[in-house]
Parts: C-alpha cells; sequence; structure tokens
C-alpha cells in the first residue's frame, strides 16, 4: 500500500511556490470538482467531498446568473442556483455512498414517535452545508470589510470561502474517520 501523506503534503506545499494565478471562476470551480474527485481516491469521507461539491455547484450557480444580465422571471439568481445545485448533486447521489444511521432516542420506547432511526446521505448533508456556506460567504465577507472600515484584502471572497471549506472539511475529515 502507498503512503499518501507525503505526496499530499507535498502537493499542499507547492502551492506556496506559485507567485502569481490568473483564473476565471469556472476554472476556480472546476478545479474544486477535481480535486473532489481526487479527493475520493485518496479516501475522502463522502461528507467532506458533499461539502466540496456542493460548494461547486451553488458557486458555479452563482457564476452562471451573472451572466445573465437581464430578469426574465422572479426570483431568477435562485433558480439558477438551485438548478446548478440540484443537476449537480442528484446525478451523484447513486455513486456517492455512505449512507448512515442516526438514532434519536428521546423517551426510551424504540416504537414511539419521538424515538427513531434516521438515514442520512452523507454526501448530501455535505453538500448541503458546503451550499450554504458558499451562499453566506459574500455576506461575511462585507462584515469583514466593514469592520475593516471599507478596506477589502486581495481576494478576500475567495480565500474566505476557501479558507472555511478547508477548516470544516478538515475538522469533519479527522472527527469522523
Amino acid at each position: 500500500m502507498i503512503n499518501k501523506k507525503p505526496i499530499i503534503l507535498s502537493l499542499i506545499f507547492s502551492l506556496f511556490l506559485i507567485k502569481e494565478v490568473h483564473a476565471h471562476c469556472p476554472l476556480c470551480t472546476m478545479g474544486a470538482a477535481v480535486a473532489a474527485g481526487g479527493a475520493a481516491y485518496l479516501g475522502v469521507n463522502n461528507l467532506v467531498i458533499g461539502l466540496f461539491i456542493g460548494a461547486f455547484a451553488v458557486s458555479m450557480g452563482w457564476w452562471f446568473s451573472n451572466l445573465i444580465k437581464k430578469k426574465f422571471i422572479p426570483f431568477q439568481r435562485t433558480a439558477i442556483i438551485l438548478l446548478s445545485f440540484l443537476t449537480t448533486i442528484l446525478p451523484m447521489l447513486s455513486l456517492m455512498e455512505g449512507i448512515k444511521p442516526f438514532y434519536i432516542n428521546i423517551t426510551g420506547d424504540y416504537g414511539s414517535l419521538l424515538n427513531r432511526t434516521y438515514i442520512f446521505n452523507l454526501f448530501l448533508v455535505g453538500s448541503i452545508i458546503g451550499g450554504i456556506i458558499v451562499t453566506l460567504t459574500p455576506w461575511l465577507s462585507s462584515k469583514l470589510t466593514s469592520l475593516r472600515n471599507g478596506k477589502m484584502l486581495p481576494y478576500q471572497g475567495t480565500v474566505l470561502t476557501l479558507a472555511i471549506l478547508l477548516m470544516l472539511g478538515t475538522i469533519i475529515q479527522l472527527s469522523i474517520t
């Protein structure tokens, strides 16, 4: 069996050697999708993979909605983002295993209304969380800008989104496996 940790660490540290990057938003999000596919190969938990794929799907929908300058229907942006999310996540559900039971015991008897075993698809839960993170990051970025008296950090929104996803993904991966 090949030890994958040195390979992963060398790839992560090589990112710090890059001096300048010129990327377009779809290119960034496609890179996230490729990274998630590589993560599955390396044994990353489906919840973490879902986190990044969900973030990818929402950010891609956001990007597409910004391309359309004219408003054709009410809630057009929301509809495009939701369509992007659904058309990315739903086809992948059959490919991504990782269904886990979650038992809730409140009153003592298993058959009672409050005591049930719920089944969660880890990929789906992770993708919803990733989508929520991407949706909330612009608001967090504006709060950070207001705290800094209107000054923005370079690539603030992208860095903030990626940092939150990486931190949460690392915490989930280390705590579940």
